[in-house]
């Protein structure tokens, strides 16, 4: 009998119509923008596979990949900010960061791994595929990218923190960004402050301004 949930697909990947998501919710990130990590609130990362993000879709060895590109996102402030500072559990107000949202012109087509899917259990999964290894992860969203990435936008999962929703975008969906977000402003503004507040309280973190 194999591991419940495999280190890699064992199979081929496919999508029926009960697989995909539609969503043309606002979604939200914390992007940095100075220094040598900085990125624009649109910009997929063609860097990679990072050993720090669950559903990079870069093959190995980490380097940059034209054309394969991964941008995280979130349905809610709070999990931007969980995700964002869960190694410190402290929410850290600096201007070099900007908190950003934006509203997708199209509806976006998710292939849905929250629970409730049966996607990965039909693939030799589980439904707690989100939970396991980082390394895991990103072999099942390289696979997806590889297998899927012309049918899909990106993929919708549980953040390991909240058990919000995650949207982790592919390149496909560059045709439903905005020309402007909805809002970005540096986590030092009043408006953030105010955001920060509420997820500090929701997870008992300190926040520093």
């Amino acid at each position: 009998m194999g591991p419940k949930n495999p280190r890699t697909p064992q199979g081929p990947l496919d999508i029926t119509s009960g697989d995909i998501v539609l969503s043309s919710a606002p979604v939200w990130r914390i992007h940095t923008v100075q220094g040598g990590h900085s990125a624009a609130w649109n910009e997929f990362r063609e860097f990679g596979p990072v050993v720090s993000m669950r559903w990079d879709p870069h093959a190995e060895p980490c380097g940059q990949h034209p054309g394969c590109g991964v941008l995280y996102t979130a349905e809610n402030p709070d999990t931007v900010f969980a995700e964002v500072f869960q190694s410190v559990r402290t929410i850290g107000l600096t201007s070099d960061r900007l908190l950003t949202a934006w509203t997708p012109v199209r509806q976006l087509e998710l292939l849905d791994l929250m629970p409730g899917s049966d996607w990965a259990v039909r693939h030799g999964a589980s439904a707690s595929l989100p939970q396991t290894p980082r390394n895991t992860c990103r072999n099942w969203a390289r696979e997806i990218h590889r297998q899927l990435a012309p049918d899909i936008d990106g993929i919708r999962v549980p953040s390991t923190m909240t058990a919000d929703a995650m949207i982790v975008l592919f390149v496909r969906a560059m045709s439903a960004l905005p020309t402007d977000p909805d809002f970005s402003r540096p986590l030092t503004h009043p408006a953030v402050q105010v955001l920060a507040a509420r997820a500090s309280d929701r997870f008992s973190w300190d926040f520093l301004d």
